[in-house]
């Protein structure tokens, strides 16, 4: 031991100097007893001689106030180099746990109390090399066993950097060695403090780090996806201070994990993202060859669903566009000193981007927005979310710059709004408007129209409706007939039966009249044929209230008080539209469809429009069209002339094609023919008959025209299979007996009865009641005869045919048969009496026989 101090004794010593030697020397004696004990046999002995170890070195601390540290610190500099420091790094190895964390703990106190800690980095380097490190660490376990024990020699190698500083330099070799082992050890905390090590030695050697910074990466991504967030927070920071003081080539190898991390559930991950990637913006020695890189991240960072995280990234960002304004002031200085306002349109001119983050996106854009397009359609639906944010924010940077790149972008779009994710689909809607706002239609519709020409669908009407919805209205008016002229196109009005479809194309429509306003006045009539269009192929699929609300709010840029105005204007210009291919329909064309919108929703106007509304009726329901659609056609035709009075004969002028209906519409539709297609036809013709001469608008002597041309066929229909058809003919022919005045050939009246007769042994009640009451006014109109014993032997039949009902299972039929014969028993009372007393006898109940008798008796002898 006296040698180990003799030199320093026998140099020339001032009172300084022979203080500083006097307490090493006292030291080294207080050590040189306890030492030896570290090399004991027995565990007990080695841990009672580290604890003896840690008493002195804690003692030996000066406690004075007046006390120099740094005389302290150099006094304990010789005995900690060269008597302890060896004694301690062998107890490193120590079998015994509690030795080797003792060993630790005491390596600690003597790098804090040393003069000079850079000293021991020769010794100690090595040392936790051999602890920590292993030559292949995914594979073998580290020499340490103890996780806690690892953790303190990783505390203990940043406190060598920490106290060392710069001087650490020459060990950057085994420094970098131990924490690629570290940064994947198991345990959580170790991973955690190796982040916090690599960071410091970073910090405290910038001049040589960037040699071995690379050599980091590897095993700091490895970590980056740890199942503890804070060990992904800490891999994350020590990712980004690595990089910032090494290599900037690392940064193409960090950002893909860095993008991941961008869809952590937890906030502190995503705001540590943000915060290292807006400090590589910030002072990042290579940042504008990585700009184009960094921007999305931070960017994607404006929409994070923590407000807090959202707001930093939006100040990050402003700082590096003052920051990178300042540093290119020379480049900027014509938009500097001139500086435009923002536009006018501008869709938050309060909050409008600094020239910097513009200038920013707008040069690095050509480089962003291919990425940005691609992962727009990634499988994953994050990934997609944000990347249709992101574009968002660029567009919003971008501004009129964004018009180079429209054909790109506007193909994206077309994509990502097909989305089934609502919230890609929104942001893309936000897009378009923006792209609507900063280009000009001229441009934007050139593109849009073409590619809805060769292939229309809902993502494509709904970039449409989104870049309307955002255009100034000043600048859309010289086009808005050309996108309701291109709207009203067959291929995109009826581009698809699917309700999507249809909604977008509404969105289109709602979008002209809410930006267009009286500009639409021009484009009335084409968007009116669109929102028929809607209402015919999905009014039923729940969009007839939406469509009703755009034809209010059409009406009101019109001047008109409603959709009835709207469509008064415009009937005929729609009927003429429909006309133009009306000899092509089918069952299943939409123009049908549109025609049964137009009439059942123009009311009185249609009164006006019979010029053009008949000829097609004529045309479509001659009887070698398509049944299809003359059903659908009879079936909105009756609706139409159930209310007649307000529709089709507003303008009383229906009587004026009362030929024609009858003629070349009812006629040809009532013939018979075989098949249950033509029955059909025929029930739906009858139909159609009932509601124009039972809705009050035709007079007596116009249906009596009506009855001389279609009683023979009205008459064949009572024999029809459908009991609709046979309840409704008889009720046809009851008000053409009702409405004839006389009986103008009686050949063909006496044909009548016949076939009602046939009609009360109908299977249906109601046709046999129906047919009874035609009977009744069938008698009625022989009593108004002047020459009614003309018809005598009929009317024998007639009683003959009804007394035998009169004995009928149907109580009601049997009251409709004898107020039936009541009424007709004026006409030959005596007769009536002779047949009814000649079959009294055969029914099983003469109750009705009986009452007709008393009737006949009580009516007066003059009868």
């Amino acid at each position: 031991m006296a040698a180990l101090v003799a030199p320093e004794a026998a140099a020339p010593q001032g009172p300084t100097e022979t203080g500083e030697t006097t307490e090493a020397a006292e030291l080294s004696r207080s050590l040189s007893r306890l030492l030896p004990g570290l090399e004991a046999d027995s565990k007990l002995g080695r841990r009672r001689a580290l604890e003896a170890l840690q008493r002195v070195l804690e003692a030996a601390q000066p406690e004075a106030p007046n006390a120099d540290p740094d005389a302290a610190a150099a006094a304990f500099q010789g005995p900690w180099v060269h008597l302890l420091l060896p004694r301690l790094l062998r107890r490193l190895t120590d079998p015994a746990e509690g030795c080797r964390a003792l060993a630790v703990h005491l390596l600690g106190l003597g790098l804090r109390r040393a003069a000079r800690p850079r000293d021991a980095l020769p010794h100690l380097l090595p040392a936790l090399v051999a602890r920590l490190a292993s030559p292949e660490p995914a594979r073998r376990p580290p020499p340490e066993a103890c996780e806690e024990l690892r953790l303190a020699l990783v505390q203990l190698l940043g406190l060598a950097v920490r106290l060392t500083g710069a001087a650490f330099a020459p060990h950057l070799d085994d420094a970098v060695r131990v924490l690629r082992c570290t940064l994947l050890d198991p345990f959580a905390a170790v991973r955690r403090e190796s982040c916090e090590c690599a960071a410091g030695l970073a910090r405290a050697t910038p001049d040589h780090f960037h040699m071995q910074s690379e050599s980091l990466i590897g095993p700091l991504m490895q970590s980056i996806s740890h199942q503890h967030w804070k060990v992904r927070v800490a891999v994350i920071e020590a990712t980004g201070t690595a990089i910032q003081f090494g290599s900037g080539k690392s940064v193409d190898d960090v950002l893909p994990h860095f993008a991941q991390r961008l869809f952590d559930d937890v906030p502190q991950v995503r705001q540590a993202v943000m915060r290292v990637v807006g400090g590589w913006l910030l002072s990042l020695r290579d940042r504008y060859s990585f700009f184009h890189k960094l921007i999305p991240l931070l960017l994607s960072g404006f929409h994070d669903e923590i407000p807090e995280i959202a707001c930093e990234a939006s100040s990050l960002w402003e700082q590096v566009g003052l920051q990178w304004q300042t540093e290119n002031e020379e480049d900027l200085k014509d938009k500097l000193d001139f500086a435009s306002p923002p536009p006018a349109h501008h869709p938050s001119p309060g909050s409008r981007p600094g020239l910097g983050c513009r200038e920013l996106v707008f040069r690095n854009l050509s480089k962003i927005l291919p990425a940005v397009c691609h992962d727009i359609d990634d499988w994953v639906a994050g990934t997609r979310v944000k990347s249709a944010q992101l574009l968002a924010v660029l567009l919003l940077h971008a501004e009129d710059h964004v018009t180079q790149h429209l054909e790109p972008v506007l193909r994206a779009l077309l994509r990502a709004c097909a989305d089934e994710e609502a919230a890609v689909v929104s942001s893309c809607i936000r897009s378009a408007e923006l792209v609507g706002t900063f280009v000009g239609p001229e441009v934007f519709l050139k593109l849009i129209l073409s590619t809805l020409r060769k292939s229309p669908s809902p993502s494509g009407l709904l970039v449409l409706a989104s870049l309307i919805q955002g255009c100034p209205r000043e600048a859309l008016q010289p086009h808005v007939k050309v996108i309701a002229t291109e709207l009203a196109q067959a291929h995109i009005c009826q581009g698809s039966e699917n309700r999507l479809y249809g909604e977008r194309l509404l969105q289109c429509v709602q979008a002209v009249v809410s930006v267009g306003r009286e500009d639409c006045r021009g484009a009335g009539e084409p968007l009116l044929e669109v929102l028929v269009a809607v209402l015919a192929l999905w009014g039923p699929m729940g969009l007839g209230d939406k469509v009703q609300k755009t034809l209010a709010e059409l009406a009101a840029v019109e001047g008109m008080h409603g959709s009835q105005d709207l469509f008064r204007a415009r009937v005929s210009p729609l009927l003429e539209w429909l006309a133009a291919s009306h000899r092509d329909w089918t069952g299943h064309s939409v123009e049908l469809l549109q025609l049964d919108v137009v009439l059942t929703h123009s009311g009185p106007a249609l009164g006006e429009a019979l010029p053009q509304l008949v000829p097609i009726l004529r045309s479509c329901l001659q009887p070698a069209r398509d049944p299809a659609m003359r059903l659908k056609l009879f079936s909105t035709l009756t609706g139409v002339l159930l209310g007649a009075p307000e529709t089709v004969d507003s303008q009383g002028q229906l009587h004026g094609y009362l030929d024609t209906l009858v003629q070349d519409i009812f006629v040809p539709n009532l013939q018979w023919h075989a098949g249950r297609t033509a029955a059909a036809i025929r029930t739906a013709a009858v139909s159609c008959l009932w509601a124009l001469v039972s809705s009050g608008v035709l007079s007596d002597g116009q249906i009596q025209d009506m009855h001389e041309t279609l009683m023979p066929q009205i008459l064949t229909t009572l024999e029809e299979d459908s009991q609709m058809t046979r309840l409704i003919s008889c009720q046809i022919i009851n008000l053409f007996l009702k409405t004839s005045n006389g009986v103008i050939d009686p050949d063909k009246f006496i044909k009548i009865y016949p076939e009602l007769i046939k009609r009360l042994d109908d299977v249906s009640d109601d046709v046999r009641l129906a047919a009874t009451s035609t009977l009744v006014t069938w008698l009625q109109r022989i009593q108004s005869e002047t020459s009614k014993c003309c018809y005598q032997s009929s009317v024998r039949h007639l009683y003959r045919e009804l007394l035998v009902y009169l004995d009928d299972p149907e109580r009601a039929v049997q009251d409709a048969v004898l107020e039936a014969l009541k009424a007709g028993s004026v006409l030959f009372p005596d007769l009536l009496v002779k047949e009814t007393e000649a079959v009294l006898h055969k029914h099983r109940s003469p109750t009705y026989c009986e009452q007709l008798l008393q009737h006949l008796q009580a009516l007066p002898p003059a009868q």
